[in-house]
């Protein structure tokens, strides 16, 4: 599928699996690498459950397949990384931050890495994991757009 472009602001990133409604969530514990990213519940606080997603180069213009960053919406310093082809959130320069780019699949988006890597929600509460793309719902994700990036 062709790439599309993402309106810059703050969301909420549902998962498609089976059962109620799951959101990418960043874990509140950190490893080795930062913290985890898993599905989990909708939780009435928002500070790990919200997103912003921006252009990689905040100076660029907005084009399919310009790559994306998404990093916490509460903590602006705090972005997505992925090594070892797993998803976790932590406070390190923009430029270390993982790139996306965004598919239109049916029921969703697919999300894509900088790799051509598909973000893989397995089961609720499981860390995310970075594969080859298939056509399979667990790499389906809605995309809830809550409004503007806030700027202070």
């Amino acid at each position: 599928m062709a790439p599309v472009p993402i309106k810059p602001g703050k969301y909420k990133i549902h998962a498609h699996i089976i059962g109620p409604t799951s959101l990418l969530t960043a874990t509140e514990y950190a490893v080795k690498y930062g913290a985890p990213v898993i599905t989990d519940r909708f939780n009435p606080l928002p500070i790990e459950q919200e997103w912003g997603i921006d252009y990689s180069d905040p100076e660029q213009e907005p084009a399919p397949g310009s790559p994306y960053v998404i990093y916490l919406a509460y903590h602006p310093a705090a972005g997505l990384v992925v090594p070892e082809d797993k998803l976790f959130v932590n406070s390190v320069p923009r430029t270390e931050w993982a790139k996306f780019t965004f598919e239109r699949v049916i029921g969703g988006v697919k999300i894509l890495s900088d790799k051509g890597l598909a973000l893989r929600a397995g089961h609720r509460g499981a860390q995310i994991e970075l594969t080859e793309p298939k056509p399979e719902f667990q790499e389906t994700w809605t995309l809830e757009y809550l409004g503007p990036i806030p700027t202070e």
